[in-house]
């Protein structure tokens, strides 16, 4: 009988994931397990024999769950299937995550075991088109809009998931410190806003261009909303389909309580 093996991430998504299993097995990278997942680790020095032994336990998919950053390589764990592997995975860093995240996922496939989405497992956890909360107006939707343009173009560059704007300005853009950090400095700058009184702003996630929409999609959940209310924009925005909604009726009951709209975009808007 074939098994599912979650690579748990930190964060929500992990035990979402893990719930939404029957009995799966769950690994994290050392040092990277969520808080309260019972997860065996590993280290990606020894990768190739890690995978062995998910063959040898009838692992037939593999479920990437959570946040990981890039580990601390201790050259001296390394063993010689594994080293073997280095030069190309090295390689694949130069172009960004998602080239080192490409290059992993290559070498577990090339293995035998299939790279299952969130969405092939917990559909409910990934919003279809539609406002779930509030109603956007016309011209938070056209904030979106601008939005989604900016995202669009700094895709190819691996910068981020999100970007705020208000009033057709860009007041913050997601880089490597997270979705927290953009929108606190998006709340000490609110005041940059061509009008005190007009549109207060939309945070807008979507999967970059391109990305395998297997692993690292963008997450949303009740803290999104309430750091959004606390940096003052009018809602959250997202491209449908494409976007984890955790925890759907509290982010919908904080968002509702703070008067935030959350508006799952079509594609087409985007």
């Amino acid at each position: 009988m074939s098994r599912t093996a979650v690579i748990a991430g930190q964060g929500a998504l992990a035990p979402a994931v893990i719930a939404a299993l029957d009995a799966p097995l769950v690994y994290a990278l050392d040092g990277f397990a969520p808080e309260g997942v019972e997860a065996q680790p590993f280290r990606l020095e020894r990768l190739v024999p890690f995978l062995d032994s998910l063959l040898d336990q009838d692992v037939s998919r593999v479920i990437f769950a959570g946040a990981i950053r890039r580990p601390r390589l201790d050259p001296e764990l390394f063993d010689n299937r594994t080293a073997q592997l280095v030069p190309r995975i090295m390689m694949a860093m130069q172009s960004g995550d998602d080239g080192a995240l490409r290059a992993v996922l290559d070498v577990f496939q090339e293995h035998g075991l299939a790279i299952a989405s969130v969405a092939d497992v917990a559909p409910g956890l990934i919003p279809g088109e539609g406002v779930l909360a509030g109603e956007p107006s016309a011209a938070d939707r056209r904030d979106a809009e601008r939005a989604a343009l900016i995202h669009a173009t700094l895709g190819p560059l691996d910068v981020g998931q999100g970007n705020v704007v208000a009033q057709g300005q860009c007041l913050a853009i997601e880089t490597l410190p997270g979705t927290e950090a953009m929108l606190e400095f998006a709340a000490r700058h609110a005041g940059l806003r061509p009008n005190p009184k007009g549109a207060k702003g939309v945070f807008f996630k979507a999967p970059k261009p391109g990305q395998d929409m297997r692993i690292d999609l963008p997450t949303l959940g009740p803290d999104s909303v309430t750091q959004a209310a606390a940096a003052g924009l009018a809602g959250i925005a997202w491209q449908a389909g494409g976007v984890i909604l955790l925890d759907r009726d509290e982010a919908i009951r904080r968002a509702e309580t703070a008067g935030l709209f959350l508006w799952a975009m079509p594609v087409s808007g985007i």
